[in-house]
């Protein structure tokens, strides 16, 4: 072999390994940041770092594991206090942290009615007495109550039952449905107004403005009446203000009657009596807003 087909020759080898660490190149520039981005797709995923749909940043934490059980902050037994009519219920329990309280209730376990229990101040609190209405008498009513409270935590209790009572259970006639009032000592709003005292429903309520031990109500039957008795469901606020505790009545500006004890519920006092205008006075409370669910005059 001459030197001159010595320069001639080409070194094949060599340029082969230089094509093949090329190609290798060019399939890592173009594999790796797609495989990077899938990665980083999978973490936002689960950790939202922007501003997200509610706005904000920092994590998306998960949501807490399932529902808590409502025996976990219930303080003591939940009483079902039906109205004698069998046509309302009243659920009264209390929690030991603040929740925001809701009942659903119904003729069998798929429910279809619920009633949420209101308060004046609003918010969560640990006092709930939320009413179920309307409901029919004799009947077997199923019941899950739930509770949200501050962090989010939802609880719920396991469905429970009542019985209302039935039509054949006698129910003195309230003659104070259909009457006016003629005077009251204030009222706070009108979505408290005087008129809810006699309108016989368990869902709405008096309230006065902040009257205590003062308040009053005075109820116009129309003509003169024979009275059996009278009956006195107190309102009640969750801080444990705005309880009649005891009340009088007065009847055509003359005798007065009582004091009657009053509290949570539906009292009920005898008083044989006739007369047209019968005015009602909180005689002791525990202050504040006080007034009345609902007052019955029993002919």
């Amino acid at each position: 072999m001459t030197g001159a087909d010595m320069e001639d020759q080409t070194p094949e080898p060599e340029t082969s390994s230089r094509g093949i660490l090329l190609i290798f190149a060019a399939i890592g520039i173009l594999v790796i940041p797609v495989i990077f981005g899938i990665l980083i797709s999978r973490d936002t995923a689960t950790t939202d770092t922007g501003g997200g749909a509610m706005g904000g940043g920092g994590t998306t934490l998960a949501a807490p594991d399932g529902v808590r059980d409502f025996t976990e902050i219930l303080a003591g037994d939940v009483v079902v206090e039906s109205d004698p009519s069998g046509t309302a219920a009243v659920l009264r329990l209390d929690t030991t942290i603040d929740v925001v309280c809701a009942v659903t209730f119904g003729p069998d376990n798929t429910f279809g009615g619920i009633a949420t229990d209101d308060d004046m101040a609003g918010g969560a609190h640990r006092n709930h007495h939320p009413v179920m209405v309307p409901l029919e008498p004799g009947t077997t009513y199923f019941y899950r109550l739930s509770g949200v409270a501050a962090d989010g935590t939802l609880y719920r209790s396991d469905t429970r039952e009542f019985t209302t009572p039935g039509v054949g259970v006698a129910a003195r006639t309230n003659v104070a449905l259909g009457a006016t009032i003629a005077d009251v000592s204030s009222e706070y709003s009108d979505t408290f107004q005087e008129g809810n005292a006699i309108d016989g429903s368990l869902a709405t309520e008096w309230s006065s403005r902040g009257d205590g031990d003062d308040a009053f109500i005075t109820i116009d039957l129309g003509a003169p009446t024979p009275v059996s008795g009278v009956g006195f469901r107190t309102r009640e606020m969750s801080d444990g203000t705005s309880i009649t505790t005891s009340f009088t009545v007065t009847v055509d500006d003359g005798e007065t009657y009582g004091p009657f004890p009053s509290g949570p519920g539906l009292s009920v006092a005898d008083l044989q009596v006739t007369g047209q205008v019968f005015r009602f006075d909180v005689a002791t409370s525990t202050g504040g807003n006080t007034g009345a669910v609902e007052i019955e005059i029993y002919g």
